[in-house]
This record gives structure tokens, sequence and C-alpha cells, in this order.
């Protein structure tokens, strides 16, 4: 299964927050749109980076209740991995596993189309092998 055919179930929209919003307003934007991790971006369209419920949670046992007045940017991941809509699950799924992540934005000619979570990648899994199985007991039974 491509990435493509995950975005058409799921949909394309991308969640962003501008690098100078405190980190109480991403808390807010994450329970608004109930997701888990969002792109940091200047203007919406290019990404300065992504940041997660996870970024918020290790911060803040370090830095406090400050840490919510404190800019997105100052906790977000910079260095962002991103895949393609013609990339294979299992190839987002090794990628993820590798590196420990949670959220993929996927890129198409360099702009942002949607982004992927390890949510999503588990439920094309199940998916496909469901379908797996459904063609292998018709199989069996024809």
């Amino acid at each position: 299964m491509r990435i493509s055919e995950i975005l058409r179930r799921k949909g394309t929209d991308v969640v962003t927050i501008a690098p100078d919003a405190s980190v109480r307003e991403l808390l807010r934007i994450l329970a608004a749109h109930n997701v888990g991790a969002v792109i940091v971006s200047p203007d919406g369209t290019t990404m300065a980076g992504i940041v997660s419920e996870r970024d918020v949670v290790r911060r803040l046992h370090t830095t406090g209740a400050d840490l919510l007045d404190s800019p997105v940017s100052s906790i977000m991941t910079a260095t962002v991995h991103t895949c393609s809509p013609e990339d294979r699950v299992e190839t987002l799924n090794a990628t993820m596993t590798e590196h420990r992540i949670r959220h993929i934005p996927v890129l198409s000619d360099g702009r942002m189309i949607g982004i992927i979570s390890i949510g999503d990648v588990v439920k094309s899994q199940i998916s496909e092998l469901q379908t797996e199985r459904e063609a292998l007991v018709r199989y069996l039974h024809s």
C-alpha cells in the first residue's frame, strides 16, 4: 500500500502553528483538532519543524509550568523526517520504528499535503491483513 492511499482515506488536512506561538496555544490546538502533533510553520505552507505532545511532556518534566509561556520553537524538532505519496507504507513503518517517531509529514513537490501517524500506518496494515485473510478464506471455500 502507498501513502497516497492512506491520505485518500484520512484526508490531507495539516494542522500548523507559528514558531512564536506559546506552548499553551499548542496544547489548545492539539486538543481542538484531536491530534498528537502539528507542523511548526511561519506561514502555513513552509515547514520549520514539528512539535508533539511528547515534546511538551518531556520538557515540562525538566522546565516546569513556565514552559507553557515559552515559544513552540523552543521545544520543536527542527530536523523532520518526511515521506512522499508514492512511498510504501512498509518503508514508512521502518523509518518510524528506526527513528522512534510517530508523525511524518507527506510532501509532494516540496509542498505539505498531509501528515501520517503511526496509528494510520497500523490501521492500514490491519486493513491489508484483513483483505488478505478474506481472499484466502474465499480461495479455501471455492
